[in-house]
């Protein structure tokens, strides 16, 4: 479908707004990418030196790219924002129809999430999800890693970064789906964890109601405290509600021990037929289930002090390009010679 010349430019508007730094051309469209759009370089530059034109975007060089201005953020804030709700939620729909993943056999692809960071906080980094990995406040322990200029899912890795992709928690959709059972996605939020135990949700996005991913947005602005919760047994982590049949239950527990044989888990509670599960009333004839955040790892990084750029939902990736992460700190996988 053609895009108007004011979506796109808005899109792009919104790529840089979010990046925090100067992007090229390149940069911009692996962005868009990740955010369902799809324009070509050429195109891109075209609108980016009409963005110059009316002072929303600047070159700073040309090896760093653009960076959006005042004025362009300005422009964002005018954005018509109910125009654009439901985007999220559309885009997990899109990609857990999308993927691939086989449960049975551990083949095909799942969704990922992207977190760029500097290379000399890559150690750090991995022993930080090493840690989250293994007190299961993760979707697994698989994850992959890619150099600069190497692509991970929809994402080109810029200049100076190493790309880190972790599960999303939106891959549990699709391979549900792939196995009959429908799943509705209600909403990301944060769940408080008590003498290691979960014990409400004390915030709360819905998917349809949001341009953003919820998850992302609570990581953003700090509200997350996954290491306490592992280091301490209290803390905040992110976790997503969604809607199963209940006449599914039993598939959906088959399922779930399939999943943990490949490294995939997550799934931090299932409630009774119709009944609230924290306090969260669901469907007659549905059961809630509570989700921990594929960016769980990636939260802890971030509180650890590393800088990081996320961009959730980044696209698919095939499963046999993910090993467990424990392998990421030995010098024989060859990545950190």
């Amino acid at each position: 479908m053609r895009m108007r010349s004011d979506e796109a430019k808005s899109a792009i508007l919104k790529v840089l707004s979010e990046s925090g730094k100067p992007l090229g051309a390149s940069q911009i469209v692996s962005a868009l990418l990740s955010m369902g759009v799809d324009l070509q370089p050429r195109t891109v530059r075209y609108y980016l030196l009409k963005l110059d034109a009316q002072g929303f975007t600047k070159l700073v060089s040309r090896r760093m790219g653009r960076e959006i201005t005042e004025r362009g953020r300005e422009e964002i804030s005018r954005t018509n924002a109910m125009a654009r709700m439901g985007i999220v939620a559309a885009k997990v729909d899109s990609l857990g129809y999308k993927m691939s993943f086989n449960v049975k056999d551990g083949k095909g692809t799942i969704i990922i999430n992207v977190s760029l960071i500097d290379p000399a906080d890559f150690r750090l980094a991995i022993k930080e999800i090493q840690l989250i990995v293994n007190y299961g406040f993760s979707i697994g322990g698989m994850m992959a890693v890619a150099q600069e200029g190497a692509k991970l899912g929809s994402v080109v890795v810029p200049e100076g970064s190493i790309a880190i992709g972790t599960v999303c928690s939106v891959t549990l959709n699709g391979i549900f789906q792939k196995e009959g059972i429908p799943v509705v996605s209600r909403f990301g939020g944060l769940l408080e964890i008590k003498d290691r135990k979960p014990i409400r949700f004390v915030n709360m996005i819905e998917y349809r109601g949001s341009t953003l991913d919820p998850l992302e947005v609570f990581i953003r602005a700090d509200m997350t405290r996954v290491r306490s919760a592992v280091l301490r047994g209290s803390g905040i982590v992110c976790a997503s509600f969604r809607e199963i049949p209940s006449v599914a239950l039993d598939q959906i527990r088959k399922v779930e021990r399939a999943m943990k044989v490949h490294g995939l888990g997550g799934i931090l509670a299932i409630g009774r037929p119709s009944q609230p599960l924290f306090d969260i009333s669901v469907s007659e004839g549905y059961c809630g289930m509570v989700v921990l955040g594929g960016l769980n790892p990636i939260a802890a990084v971030r509180e650890a002090g590393v800088r990081v750029s996320i961009q959730s939902l980044a696209g698919l990736l095939d499963f046999n390009r993910l090993i467990p992460v424990h392998k990421y700190l030995r010098h024989d996988t060859g990545y950190l010679e």
